[in-house]
């Protein structure tokens, strides 16, 4: 079991991070989307805590101002090339069982 899954109990939990990092937040019904916005950056996901990814990537790139893909980074390609497992490593939520 990891420390933390992407589900619905995660939810909430999301939403109040991105009110306390000061955006609006609303749900749209008909498109089935969650948004949040701030200083005229807007952002939109199908749950909030993809959402709250959105805003990480606005935090990490932090731009000035709009140009076309602000976000992307000239990285190596990762997405489809990841290891089929992680390296070896302790959960914390084992380490924290060990303790007690």
């Amino acid at each position: 079991m990891p420390a933390l899954c992407d589900y619905t109990n995660v939810y909430n939990t999301a939403l109040a991070v991105l009110k306390e990092k000061g955006y609006q937040l609303w749900y749209n019904p008909a498109s089935e989307m969650f948004g949040a916005e701030r200083d005229g950056w807007d952002f939109l996901a199908d749950t909030p805590s993809a959402l709250l990814g959105m805003v990480a990537i606005y935090e990490s790139s932090t731009p000035g101002q709009y140009s076309d893909y602000w976000w992307r980074k000239d990285a190596e390609q990762l997405y489809g090339r990841l290891p089929v497992e992680p390296r070896a490593y302790t959960s914390a939520v084992y380490q924290r069982r060990k303790e007690t």
